[in-house]
Parts: structure tokens; sequence; C-alpha cells
């Protein structure tokens, strides 16, 4: 169970990583605040490339930055995304791949917060965003 303090704490620290978006091409911004078991908080952001298919999301920059320090188990993500010169009003959900890579280190209760910069946001659970996950 993550509480509400923390959960807002995380929505802050997302809307912090958004601001290091490198997001020329897509014009959108990602940043995600992972919680893992230690306590430790890793934030993200969407690094994009010229060449697609290297561009890297906020929720997987997190996530191997986390699993690079020695993490392996997350706790709860908070993910705040929108047009690079807007403010994030609506929710944005991870993508598929996101959703996987997060399902390696992360229970099916994981608390996915999609939040927004008043403060505002849903929580969804993993196995409500990634049902049927594949696993070894």
């Amino acid at each position: 169970m993550i509480s509400e303090e923390m959960k807002q704490k995380l929505i802050r620290e997302a809307i912090l990583a958004r601001k290091n978006s490198y997001s020329p091409y897509s014009g959108f911004a990602v940043g995600t605040a992972l919680l893992c078991e230690s306590g430790k908080i890793y934030r993200g952001a969407n690094i994009e490339n010229a060449s697609y298919g290297l561009t890297n999301c906020a929720e997987r920059s997190a996530a191997f930055t986390a699993a690079t320090a020695g993490e392996r188990v997350f706790k709860a993500i908070a993910i705040v995304g929108a047009p690079a010169k807007e403010k994030a009003t609506e929710i944005c959900p991870p993508c598929g791949s996101c959703r996987q890579v997060l399902a390696e280190f992360g229970a099916a209760d994981m608390p996915v917060i999609l939040g927004t910069e008043s403060g505002t946001y849903e929580e969804r659970t993993l196995s409500e965003l990634l049902p049927d996950t594949f696993k070894l």
C-alpha cells in the first residue's frame, strides 16, 4: 500500500523528471518517478533519437536506471506526460513495451499512478494495464 503522501511525492518527482525530456521529434514530454523496495526513487524522461527505433520511453529510462543500481523490486510508478510546451492536464498511460518492462520487476498489484501537473491522478494496477503478463 502506498500512502497518499507518497503518491503526491511521486507525481511531483515525475513532473520534475519531465523537464529533462529530450523530445524534439514527437514534441511529447514524459517524466516518471519509480519507487523501489529500498525506498529510493528513480526518475526517468523520454529520450528521442533521429533513428526513431532508438528512442527510449521515460518509464524504461527509470526502470533501467533502477535495475542498473541493483534494484530488483519496483513498488510504484508515477507517470506525467503531455505535449512539451503544455502543462500535463490529461493522464498519460505507459506504452505496451513499458508495461512489459515494469512487469519484470513489479508485482501484478503494483500501483501505476497516472498524474497531472495539478496533482490529480488516476491509479491502476500493473495487471489492469497488462493482463495476462508474459513471464518465464
